[in-house]
Parts: structure tokens; sequence; C-alpha cells
């Protein structure tokens, strides 16, 4: 029996191939489909939804875009199912956020709400793995360790809270810190006035908190892990506005950002910058 479309259940008039990518969606749900299942191949999906090729091959190239789907052609090809990546989602949040005036304090603030509680909550999942990722993230951004440029230091910096993020059970927290992550890396740059020796200074003493954070997490200390956070996150707003840290333009990925290579993933499988994510234009930022 064709599916009822949902022009029935109070849903807004749109395309009708809008219309059909929300179906396939609850499709999706329904069967409990992953990524890289594949879904129904096109004469299927026009039978169940009683509509033509073409409407099906919009609504297919919709969800495209949106990164659910990934469309292969040929004998075999059809829609597989994706799993959307951070860096889209980013790019959707920024083209939302295009015309708003968010600025550093705006970040930093919902930064500093957050990342205490995403710490204290990974605490009792952190595993050997995560703490030998969390180590390894030290060393590579404290200045005194580290053989580094100054933006993969900074680089580094975040990645320690990646890590963190990754061992946190809440998967919508999660979610919220990688996005601010993300932009951390992608859309903060510095004032090209800012002596290098501050920029030392500022990764040393975010090594500093990291180590006294990872001696905290390794304790089983969920409290005093999530402490020192609320401390370092007011340090790093205070550092970062010292260091006449901005917004790069509006909140928008350029075509590099969107082309940059997968990031590599750690042995606690987190994601971490290529060597090639860090040699974009923005490179020359912290000088």
């Amino acid at each position: 029996m064709a599916r009822t479309m949902p022009e029935q259940r109070g849903i807004k008039q749109l395309k009708r191939s809008d219309l059909v990518a929300e179906e396939i969606k609850r499709l999706i749900t329904e069967r409990n489909l992953n990524p890289g299942d594949k879904l129904p191949r096109e004469i299927e999906l026009q039978q169940q939804f009683e509509v033509s090729k073409g409407t099906i091959r919009e609504a297919l190239k919709s969800l495209e875009v949106q990164g659910l789907v990934k469309i292969s052609t040929g004998p075999s090809g059809g829609g597989t199912i994706a799993e959307v990546p951070l860096n889209r989602t980013l790019q959707f949040m920024q083209n939302y956020l295009f015309f708003q005036d968010v600025t550093i304090d705006h970040i930093y603030t919902v930064r500093q709400m957050l990342e205490p509680e995403l710490a204290a909550s990974a605490v009792p999942h952190l595993t050997e793995e995560h703490f030998h990722a969390l180590e390894h993230s030290i060393s590579c951004c404290d200045p005194t360790q580290s053989a580094e440029d100054l933006l993969s230091q900074r680089r580094e910096d975040v990645h320690f809270h990646d890590i963190l993020a990754a061992a946190s059970p809440n998967p919508f927290l999660r979610f919220t810190c990688e996005i601010i992550n993300e932009m951390i890396r992608e859309l903060i740059v510095y004032g090209n006035r800012t002596p290098l020796s501050e920029h030392r200074r500022f990764g040393e003493v975010n090594a500093d908190f990291h180590r006294d954070i990872l001696n905290a997490a390794r304790a089983r200390d969920a409290d005093e892990v999530r402490r020192l956070m609320s401390e370092h996150m007011r340090d790093a707003a205070a550092s970062v506005k010292r260091m006449k840290g901005r917004i790069q333009g509006r909140l928008i990925l350029d075509t590099e950002g969107t082309r940059r290579p997968a990031a590599a993933k750690t042995s606690a499988g987190t994601a971490r910058a290529t060597p090639a994510a860090a040699t974009t234009t923005r490179k020359k930022a912290p000088t």
C-alpha cells in the first residue's frame, strides 16, 4: 500500500520532492537503517510514494546535499545512508547565523557553561586509550615540548577537548561542544600584532591546565575536573580577548574549509586535524 503523504498531517505546503525527502527520513528511522545501509531502489521508492522518477531523484539529491545520503550511479547504484560530517553541520549552523552578530564573547560564554559539565560527565567513561590520547595531545600543544608551529599547537589545545567530548555519554552535549570546538578551530584568528611570546604563554598555561585536568580525571574526581575546567575556560576567554581574538569574516565556511581532508582518527576514536588541515591560509593568524 502506498504511504500517505504528509500534507494530510498538518505539515506546511512544501515542494513535493521536499515532502518525499521527509518521508525517506522517516523510512530510514522506521527501518533502523545505519550509515552504509542501502536505500530501496528508485523504482521501489517511486511505487511506495506514488511519484515520478524526477521527484524521487530531486528528493535524494536534497538528502545528499544535507549529507544524509550518498548517491552512486550504475546498475548497483542508488542511495546509501551516510553519517553527516561535523564540518557539514557547522556549515549549516554558520549559514543560519550568517546575519547574526556572533562574537568571541558569545562563543566563550556558552563554552564556559558547557565544557565543565562535559568534562565531568566524561570522567567515569575515560579509558586508557583516552588517557593516552590526552597525554599525547598535551605533549603536542605544550610549547616547551612541541616542535609544531603555533597554529598546530592551538589546534591541539582544542583537540584535548574533543577527546573528552568523545567519552561523554550525553550525545547532545557532546555534539554541541564539538561544534563549538570546530568553530574555534575554523573561525577564530588573532591580531597580527600579538607577540609570539604571548601565544607561547597562552600555550603553556593551557598545557598546565590540561595536565591538572588529566590528573584529576585519572583519579576519577569529577568534581575536581569540573572545577579545573571552569577555571580553564575563564582563563582561556580572558587570554583570547587579550590576544585580540576575533571571528574571521562572517560565520560561513569558505570553499577551502568545506574541501579539507577528512580528519584522522586517534586510537580513542576522536578526530584529529590532519597536516593538510593545518596548512590553510589561516596559518598566518598567530603571527
